[in-house]
C-alpha cells in the first residue's frame, strides 16, 4: 500500500469531524431503495448540462409519450428530441439514450442492468463508463442510487464544497475527484456524505457567495481559514514602559 503524503493525511483527518458535524445539522441518513436503475441511468443522461427541474420536465414528458423503453427506442429520433427539448441539448441526448438502450437490450436481452448489483464494483463502473456519453458521475449515481453500491458521486456541489473545505486538492477535476472521495470516506458514509455535502452546497456553501457566517464547518474549512485576518503580533514592551512600573 502506498504511503500517504502529509496532505493526504491532513485531508483524511477532516473526514470524521466534517461528517459528524453535518450529521448533527442534517440528521442521520441511510440509503433507501430508490428508482429502477434504468430510470436512474436515463435520468442522469438527461441531467447533463441542465438543471434538475429541466431534467425532470424532459424525463416525465418522455415517459408520458413513450411508456416503455422499447417505445423510446422505436421513436423517430427527431420526434424524441422534440419531446426531450425541455431538458436541453435534446438533439444530442435523444440519440444517446436510444443507443444506450439498444446496446443494453442487445447484450442483455432486456432493458435491465440489475446484473451490475452482483458484479465487482470496478467492473460495474467500467461497464457503465464504456457507453458513449456516460462518465464517472453518471456511473457513480447509478451505482449509488439505483443499485445501492458503495460509490461517492461528485456533482458540482460536492466538487466545490470538497475543495473549499480541503477534502479535495485544489484544482482537481470532478471526474478525478470521485476516487479521491471514495478513498477518504468509509464505505458506509458514501451515501450520506454525498447528500450532506450537496445540502451544504445548496443552502450555505453556495457558488458565488458562500455564507460562512452560518456554516457549521468553519473550524475545519480551509476556505474560511484563509479569510480570517492574520492576528497582529504583540509588540514587545519598551524599556521605558518597564521602568515605569514599580
Amino acid at each position: 500500500m502506498a504511503r500517504q503524503t502529509s496532505d493526504e493525511k491532513r485531508r483524511k483527518a477532516k473526514v470524521k469531524p466534517v461528517f459528524e458535524t453535518l450529521r448533527g445539522v442534517y440528521g442521520d441518513l441511510e440509503w433507501q431503495p430508490g428508482s429502477d436503475p434504468m430510470d436512474v441511468l436515463v435520468s442522469c443522461i438527461l441531467s447533463q448540462n441542465t438543471s434538475d427541474t429541466n431534467r425532470d420536465r424532459g424525463y416525465y414528458a418522455m415517459k408520458a409519450k413513450y411508456p416503455t423503453w422499447q417505445d423510446v427506442v422505436d421513436a423517430p429520433t427527431p420526434e424524441l428530441a422534440e419531446v426531450l427539448r425541455p431538458a436541453g441539448l435534446s438533439n444530442q441526448k435523444a440519440p444517446r439514450i436510444q443507443r444506450v438502450l439498444e446496446r443494453i437490450y442487445d447484450e442483455r436481452g432486456a432493458y435491465n442492468i440489475d446484473h451490475l448489483a452482483d458484479m465487482p464494483l470496478d467492473e460495474a463502473r467500467a461497464y457503465l463508463t464504456s457507453f458513449n456519453g456516460i462518465g464517472p458521475k453518471t456511473a457513480a449515481i447509478v451505482l449509488c442510487f439505483g443499485l445501492g453500491r458503495p460509490s461517492f458521486p461528485v456533482d458540482t456541489h460536492v466538487h466545490r464544497v470538497g475543495q473549499r473545505i480541503g477534502l479535495l486538492p485544489n484544482g482537481i477535476s470532478a471526474d478525478n475527484a470521485h476516487p479521491v472521495m471514495e478513498r477518504l470516506f468509509p464505505v458506509e458514509w458514501h451515501y450520506a456524505g454525498h447528500i450532506y455535502l450537496i445540502r451544504l452546497g445548496r443552502d450555505t456553501c453556495t457558488a458565488r457567495i458562500p455564507h460562512c457566517e452560518r456554516c457549521a464547518l468553519t473550524a475545519y474549512c480551509d476556505y474560511f481559514a484563509a479569510l480570517e485576518p492574520a492576528k497582529p503580533k504583540s509588540k514587545p514592551k519598551s524599556a521605558s514602559s518597564k521602568r515605569g512600573k514599580s
